[in-house]
């Protein structure tokens, strides 16, 4: 099979996955194997290709928002041809104390998908079958890739930040997952704030519905009930506390953050304000998003790329140099 494989992270600008004929993926016991349609890029595949994370495989195929078809390893609720996702988390120990308290996300030994295993910038891919999601037939493989990481996070953000309806919630960045979250926040009645850098994404905001749009570290006109940071940065994550009111929580969707500056307790964390991490997801937030998703007729913007453009589709990731998700189809 075609494959986009890492073997020595690099700046992305010098081309580090390359794009090879490798052995085809075989199902293990307990996995489907998927035939490819498209697959999401996640800046999570950035940090992994540039090696901001750790390598925990090598080579490796990277990838974690697949879209595919069954053609092998199927069960009684999985036939062959079902079409299903596959997301960021592969697998749990079941056995921890995280996984035996509902806190999956928590597991102390998980499986990443297109880190600790191989993922979906390739032909075929394997997952294991209890971690996979039938798709529902109104989202469309290009449409449904960038929904299952960037849309089931930004999703769980939104539950961390104990979003409720009719609030004033901010996201501050306006990539992949934010310009999926504001969706859901326009389906619970809530007004939107966003702070993001690239005039590209500002405008995309607008467009969006958003009620106020400013530069990345900007502060709304109004106090904020909740905030969602989606960059990278911690400047953006005391913006995002600078704008709450009393007693509201910032929830920072971020795997690798540059730092968090030294800011005044008194103005900015006293008054029962919160900073929250999210991490990871669990089966039951990609199940109730998706369904969310085609209720609404969520369709993400999306940048198609082919898979022997992986390079190139990072690389605009990594430059903001398009709105909304990329997405390599095969």
């Amino acid at each position: 099979m075609k494959a986009a494989v890492l073997t020595n992270p690099a700046p992305i600008a010098e081309r580090p996955l390359r794009i090879a004929d490798v052995p085809q993926t075989k199902p293990a016991t307990g996995q489907v194997l998927l035939r490819v349609r498209a697959c999401g890029v996640c800046r999570t595949d950035l940090h992994i290709t540039e090696g901001e994370l750790p390598q925990r495989r090598n080579p490796l195929i990277p990838g974690h928002q697949i879209v595919g078809d069954i053609v092998g390893g199927e069960t009684d609720e999985l036939p062959l041809g079902t079409r299903v996702g596959v997301s960021w988390v592969g697998g749990i120990d079941g056995t921890c104390w995280y996984c035996r308290h509902d806190k999956e996300n928590l597991c102390d030994s998980p499986t990443f998908t297109g880190y600790s295993v191989d993922g979906g910038y390739a032909q075929y891919a394997a997952a294991r079958s209890d971690f996979v999601f039938t798709l529902p037939a109104s989202l469309d493989d290009l449409h449904a890739a960038p929904l299952l990481c960037a849309g089931i996070i930004g999703f769980r953000s939104l539950r961390v930040a104990e979003v409720q309806e009719g609030e004033r919630v901010g996201l501050f960045g306006f990539g992949a997952s934010a310009h999926l979250a504001i969706d859901v926040l326009h389906a619970w009645k809530c007004e939107v704030h966003v702070s993001t850098r690239g005039e590209s994404h500002r405008k995309l905001a607008e467009s969006l519905g958003a009620k106020w749009v400013g530069r990345e570290t900007d502060k709304p006109p109004c106090e904020l009930d909740r905030a969602i940071t989606f960059a990278p940065s911690g400047d953006v994550v005391i913006a995002a506390l600078s704008s709450l009111r009393k007693g509201g929580i910032v929830a920072i969707n971020a795997i690798h953050l540059d730092h968090i500056p030294q800011f005044d307790f008194d103005k900015l964390l006293w008054g029962e304000r919160q900073l929250r991490s999210v991490t990871n997801m669990t089966r039951e937030d990609a199940r109730d998003f998706l369904q969310i998703a085609a209720g609404i007729g969520m369709r993400p913007k999306v940048t198609s790329f082919p898979l022997d453009q992986a390079n190139e589709a990072l690389l605009a990731v990594k430059r903001d140099a398009i709105d909304g998700a990329a997405v390599l189809v095969m």
